[in-house]
């Protein structure tokens, strides 16, 4: 940087590619925290006593409600309608779990 030359203004085009690579880097991140949650608790589920079928279904759905909110917080940072299809696949964690859990 020289005293006597001012930075170049920015470009507009190139600050839009920088959010949108900034949106995607930040909605993954949040989507891959969530589902090692969700599928941590999944698996937390099967390691409960046989006799608290209670605590499996809880934890399931906690697993699946976790995993719905990740989503919708993906969607609303990419400024996407957060009621979306895509929100059933949320409950994926907590179906697999409870098939897991229950099944054995």
């Amino acid at each position: 940087m020289e005293p006597g030359q001012p930075r170049k203004p920015a470009d507009p085009e190139a600050l839009l590619r920088l959010q949108k690579v900034q949106r995607t880097v930040v909605s993954v991140l949040v989507v891959t925290t969530v589902i090692h949650l969700a599928v941590g608790l999944a698996i937390a589920a099967v390691h409960v006593d046989d006799e608290r079928v209670d605590a499996q279904i809880g934890l399931n759905l906690v697993a699946s409600a976790c995993m719905v909110l990740g989503i919708g917080a993906a969607l609303a940072i990419h400024r996407q309608r957060v009621l979306s299809p895509w929100l059933l696949l949320g409950l994926l964690p907590g179906i697999v779990g409870m098939w897991w859990a229950l099944a054995r």
